[in-house]
């Protein structure tokens, strides 16, 4: 899948995901070294037992965690760089601890959460990774003690309802199997429906793309169904109301907050300026907003909504 896309829906989704568990912090960077890090998660001590219905996904939130996903199998090059980021990151937490004459409790220690669809024999050989099925699933590979990582290889999780939460992360067969399972939870099933909002927004600017991949068009494909029964649903509950004009107003609202969005995907939050503008991207096609979006950076889209008040 397109890296950037990717790296976007995964951001949103843990984030999303996480939102009610604790603090998240996404693109974090490390003072010392100007390194990003792409997930950086704090649990709310209060909210640990909440984590349950998270499954897997939920057990790696109860503890400070950094959350580094690959759309491709992880490279060993990038293994070593996310490790660099937790040794990054602990040193801050032993400097606070400093500050605050007290010593970092393991419980405090953050911890490295590598997210792979699949991994090979030699990578994680290398790496000296290997499983605690007596404590953990097939699939989680712990690095030495010291080192305070792990790498998830998604593929090989059990397709059981703990791990659903990370198996939509994965790709082809997986994920589609995991899009299968998230279609047949209860409609009031809250995370659900927040699964669905974000896979219809990547769906949306997979769509708006241009030489897509076979995975892309088929991540489409399989979303479509749902996503069109679910608007048919929206039109005629707004028919059985006898209101065309909420039929209307519906359709904006859903046009606004798909804009919202994608600014906050693109941009990390939509400021005022930003919304100021939301209503003049709702006008213009949708193929021509979407690439404005994605194509344009923040002083640029400002600036072009700018000159065409001006004309």
């Amino acid at each position: 899948m397109t890296r950037f896309i990717y790296d976007q829906f995964t951001k949103q989704y843990i984030q999303e995901l996480l939102k009610q568990l604790g603090q998240i912090e996404t693109s974090k960077t490390m003072v010392s070294e100007r390194r990003e890090i792409d997930i950086f998660f704090t649990p709310n001590p209060e909210n640990v037992a909440a984590a349950s219905h998270l499954g897997l996904l939920g057990r790696l939130a109860t503890t400070p965690a950094l959350f580094e996903p690959f759309s491709n199998p992880v490279k060993p090059k990038e293994i070593r760089r996310c490790l660099v980021k937790v040794f990054d990151i602990e040193a801050e937490f032993e400097r606070q601890a400093i500050r605050e004459k007290r010593r970092l409790t393991p419980a405090e220690s953050p911890r490295l959460w590598v997210l792979t669809p699949t991994a090979s024999t030699a990578v994680l050989a290398e790496f000296g990774a290997t499983l605690d099925l007596e404590n953990w699933m097939r699939g989680v590979y712990f690095l030495a003690k010291g080192l305070l990582s792990a790498i998830i290889v998604i593929h090989q999780l059990p397709p059981t309802p703990e791990t659903l939460w990370l198996r939509i992360l994965g790709t082809g067969k997986v994920q589609k199997q995991a899009l299968q399972e998230l279609y047949q939870l209860p409609p009031d099933n809250p995370t659900r429906e927040t699964t669905l909002e974000l896979l219809y927004n990547l769906r949306a600017m997979l769509e708006a793309r241009q030489n897509l991949a076979p995975e892309e068009r088929e991540l489409i494909m399989e979303l479509s169904p749902l996503y069109l029964q679910q608007l048919q649903k929206a039109k005629e509950e707004g028919i059985q109301q006898g209101i065309q004009q909420g039929i209307q107003q519906g359709v904006q609202q859903e046009q606004r907050l798909l804009v919202e969005s994608m600014l906050q995907v693109k941009f990390g939050s939509v400021d005022a300026e930003l919304a100021q503008i939301i209503e003049a991207l709702i006008e213009i096609p949708t193929l021509e907003r979407t690439q404005l979006i994605w194509q344009l950076s923040r002083e640029q889209l400002l600036a072009r909504f700018d000159r065409e008040d001006g004309v």
